[in-house]
């Protein structure tokens, strides 16, 4: 029929919908029968996980906001009646409070594996620029939902940063006023922080999809970081890594549920569990782990400004990374000083979280200057220079190589090859 898409679905309501909205054509042909590398490793996992973090993310959080207060003298309140009162409002608490740690445990070893493997090189550059922006909008979320429960930290923690745009020269106080809504963190502030913190998850997830369609046209990078050449480097996505990302997921949530249940509290602050008190100041002001080491930077040089500007270019920095470094190899399974210098960077990161956690003296400050100084280092001299020095190893022909039988003959024929029919 003229104006009617051509289905191929047997099922005559799926059918019915397919050829006037081809929603299932689209699905089969970018997940379904899209081609693969064959050679993932369960790193790749991660993406998959991140996506299904941010579906629970946004549904515990709107149910939870359906009991939330965003009032200065009733925050709290509304928030340990979540607790106590609301039918398994603790459990909807606890997994959107702990889903915000996993969420980020989940990207940050999405990112570790886009840097390890050179996922941001040619011709990926658009979609590992759009992945750093999906990594600031969930900063922004995840620091303006620690505010909403209005405990100590909270507080403290919205004061703290918010203040630091007052470094900005000629407009810095202008941000800050417009931050609070007013001239202090109160009433205005929380309900700005609250509509942001509800808004941007929707943000992200438009984000996401740019992030998917930019890796649908590029395609997968893969462990060995080289080109696909041939069909038999790739495999349908379902049902090979339908299955496997299956596994991750089960282990994932295995995770996920004994954070929840065995250690609620675990990754959270005390303090916080005490109303906001304008009038006394805790001890040590921190924010959440998942931002301990940009604290860190921040807090490097005694300098205000300075700290500012080294925090903001610790990310901006991440944007240029595809043209920092130099090396026409991807993945550092073929470079061996870049795979050293790489975990030497994930040790250095940890180095800030913890200096980040502890207060600004003695030995800490050392060593958060030090971690920052080399964190910058690696970026700007280290990775420009070593494209240069490092003589990679050689680099198979193809995927298949590694992946086939001693001898590399064709694959069987049969049902492994089957599938590859249908491409």
């Amino acid at each position: 029929m003229a104006g009617l898409h051509k289905s191929t679905f047997q099922n005559p309501v799926i059918n019915w919908i397919d050829t006037r909205l081809p929603l299932f054509t689209l699905l089969q042909k970018e997940y379904a029968v899209f081609p693969t590398p064959k050679n993932f490793n369960y790193f790749w996992n991660f993406g998959a996980l991140a996506m299904v973090n941010l579906v629970i993310m946004i549904a515990s959080g709107i149910f939870l906001s359906m009991n939330y207060v965003a009032n200065t003298s009733m925050a709290f309140d509304s928030v340990e009646r979540i607790m106590r009162d609301v039918n398994f409002g603790w459990l909807l608490r606890y997994v959107h409070a702990n889903g915000a740690s996993m969420f980020f445990i989940v990207v940050y070893i999405h990112i570790f594996r886009g840097l390890y493997y050179g996922s941001y090189k040619k011709p990926r550059e658009l979609l590992w620029m759009i992945g750093v922006a999906i990594l600031l909008l969930m900063m922004a979320t995840a620091f303006m939902g620690y505010v909403l429960p209005w405990g100590q930290m909270s507080y403290w923690g919205a004061t703290v940063i918010t203040n630091l745009f007052s470094a900005i020269p000629v407009v810095g106080d202008s941000i800050v006023t417009l931050l609070w809504g007013g001239f202090s963190v109160d009433n205005a502030t929380l309900n700005r922080f609250f509509s942001l913190h509800y808004l941007l998850p929707f943000v992200i997830v438009g984000v996401v999809f740019l992030h998917v369609v930019a890796l649908h046209i590029t395609g997968s990078n893969n462990p060995l970081g080289i080109d696909v050449k041939s069909e038999q480097d790739t495999l349908p996505f379902h049902p090979y890594y339908t299955v496997k990302d299956s596994v991750g997921m089960c282990v994932y949530l295995m995770v996920f549920a004994a954070l929840v249940f065995f250690a609620p509290n675990y990754l959270g602050h005390p303090d916080n569990y005490t109303p906001a008190n304008p009038l006394v100041t805790p001890a040590h002001i921190v924010p959440e782990w998942y931002f301990l080491p940009f604290y860190a930077i921040l807090r490097a040089v005694p300098s205000k400004l300075g700290g500012v500007i080294l925090m903001f270019s610790s990310i901006a920095i991440l944007f240029v990374l595809p043209w920092l470094d130099t090396s026409p190899v991807r993945s550092a399974a073929f470079r061996p000083i870049y795979r050293q210098l790489m975990f030497v960077l994930v040790a250095v990161l940890v180095l800030l979280g913890i200096a980040g956690g502890r207060p600004p003296e003695g030995i800490w400050v050392v060593i958060g200057r030090v971690c920052t100084a080399y964190y910058f280092l690696h970026f700007l001299v280290l990775l420009p220079l070593l494209g240069k020095i490092e003589k990679p190893l050689p680099l198979p022909e193809s995927i298949s190589t590694p992946v086939l039988p001693p001898g590399g003959g064709p694959l069987p024929t049969g049902a492994a090859a089957k599938p590859m029919e249908k491409m």
